[in-house]
């Protein structure tokens, strides 16, 4: 989240007053993330987030949008994007496609202990089986064909180590890409970046998933395999932490089991997960766009999550 377009308390009071959501009391922009243009916007009916899309657009959306919808209609707690009279929930502000969807009680557990690594671990197997009968497909447009356009555009930042260890992991990805066991891998409706800061709690208690905007179709085990990157690694070195896995692991297991295939993959998922986020983080940090408020992440946090993963592959047992 961050701002790129700027919305006045004029456009953004109108805009809420025609989709129904009360009078505008508060408009505050949202500084994290890098993707959109967020604002908080509350009204004397509630608390909301207003999203303008800077890089989807309208034929794009729809899949986001509507996973959102039909997840919140199965019992998962998501943000569920407001309608207007026509029943559209992609609109259009300042020239931008836009959303407004409820903002989520509770906030983000940034320390997390196993309890809450369990909670994300349990909801995200619930997601994963309510999304099977969402009748639209989108691949996840940060997948490996991103991945292979993308390299060769953040190369020339890198020193040799950095050069050699990107493209070699690489490689490796398109090669366990063309595999049988990885063709076996279940799929569907994936949020591919449930991060610590896009997850609330209250408590211990978990009370939402939100900010979907990188979900695609992938395979499930790409998706706890991002979540054990974030939320079951020490932040400062990128090592594993153990006992916070295994309560992923295990509460995500008590919903849906892992199949052969997945258990025989994890280590290159892991590998897979912290790959992306060092490209993606390469990409953001060295070539970033303007905004009004943006802080692009460390792109060196995942190169220190991919080298532990390859110096201490997670193997579970049969």
């Amino acid at each position: 989240m961050a701002v790129f377009t700027p919305v006045t308390e004029e456009q953004a009071a109108e805009f809420m007053s025609q989709l129904g959501l009360g009078t505008l009391t508060e408009l505050r922009g949202i500084e994290g993330g890098i993707e959109n243009t967020n604002y908080f916007a509350t009204t004397d009916l509630g608390d909301y987030v207003l999203t303008l899309f800077e890089r989807l657009n309208h034929e794009q959306l729809p899949f986001y949008l509507f996973l959102m919808k039909h997840l919140a209609e199965k019992g998962i707690p998501v943000p569920n994007p407001a309608a207007n009279r026509d029943g559209d929930i992609l609109h259009t502000v300042c020239d931008k496609p836009a959303a407004v969807v409820n903002r989520l009680l509770g906030k983000s557990q940034l320390a997390p202990e196993a309890v809450h690594c369990a909670a994300v671990g349990d909801m995200l197997a619930r997601m994963h089986l309510a999304g099977e009968d969402y009748n639209r497909s989108q691949p996840n447009l940060r997948g490996l064909p991103w991945w292979n356009d993308t390299v060769p555009v953040v190369l020339p930042y890198l020193d040799e180590a950095q050069s050699g260890l990107l493209q070699s992991e690489l490689a490796y990805q398109n090669h366990i890409a063309q595999g049988a066991a990885y063709q076996a891998l279940p799929k569907g409706p994936v949020h591919a970046d449930l991060f610590r800061d896009n997850v609330m709690f209250d408590g211990n208690k978990l009370t939402g998933f939100f900010d979907f905007y990188f979900a695609g179709v992938d395979t499930w085990l790409f998706d706890l395999s991002v979540c054990l990157n974030d939320w079951c690694i020490d932040l400062p070195t990128g090592q594993h932490h153990a006992e916070r896995a295994k309560a992923m692991i295990d509460a995500y297991q008590a919903v849906r089991p892992l199949r052969p295939a997945e258990r025989q993959l994890l280590p290159a998922m892991l590998r897979a997960g912290a790959l992306r986020f060092w490209i993606s983080r390469l990409w953001d940090f060295h070539l970033p766009r303007d905004a009004a408020m943006l802080k692009p992440h460390d792109p060196t946090h995942f190169e220190r999550v991919l080298r532990a993963r390859l110096a201490s592959p997670l193997k579970l047992r049969a």
